[in-house]
């Protein structure tokens, strides 16, 4: 009897839940890799201004870079949330199959996105020591910091024409 009443709930609410999730994780995943990443880059920076307080605008680039993946993770999400028709107050009716697709659709952003934030943070920060020692080659290290990016914009074009080919 209660296995009827979970299938029952499965089949009207499972496709919003299955969206909503893929969307939260897009966001949250994304959120949690570039606060760690720009934790990590700020850690770093914040010894060297406190010996050359000159540097800091220098600095400043380099901890905003791992930031960006947060941002695709947000659009990811707002996409998505744009799609079923949440932002506007007229939700789509979902299958659970289409809430699976949205679900799987979001995840190249969800987990590169985390990863991407906090490699590209220890990357940034490496380049904080090349700013310390060789500020005439400070942008080598912006440019192996931006150089991680790149699988982070793979991700975020995957998720995205996953979500947009998704038929409602």
């Amino acid at each position: 009897m209660e296995s009827t009443n979970f299938l029952a709930f499965l089949s009207e609410f499972g496709g919003p839940i299955l969206t909503l999730l893929g969307a939260a994780l897009a966001a949250l995943m994304a959120g949690m890799g570039s606060a760690r990443g720009v934790a990590i880059v700020g850690e770093a920076a914040a010894g060297l201004v406190s010996e050359d307080p000159e540097k800091f605008s220098k600095s400043l680039i380099l901890q905003v870079v791992p930031g960006t993946q947060g941002f695709y993770g947000f659009i990811t999400a707002l996409i998505v949330l744009s799609r079923i028709g949440l932002l506007t107050g007229n939700l789509v009716p979902l299958s659970l199959y289409q809430g699976f697709m949205f679900l799987m659709a979001c995840l190249p952003v969800a987990f590169v996105q985390y990863f991407s934030a906090i490699q590209q943070g220890k990357t940034a920060a490496a380049g904080i020591q090349i700013l310390a020692k060789k500020p005439e080659k400070f942008f080598n290290g912006v440019i192996y910091a931006v150089v991680v990016e790149t699988y982070a914009v793979i991700a975020l074009i995957t998720s995205i024409l996953m979500i947009v080919n998704i038929t409602l």
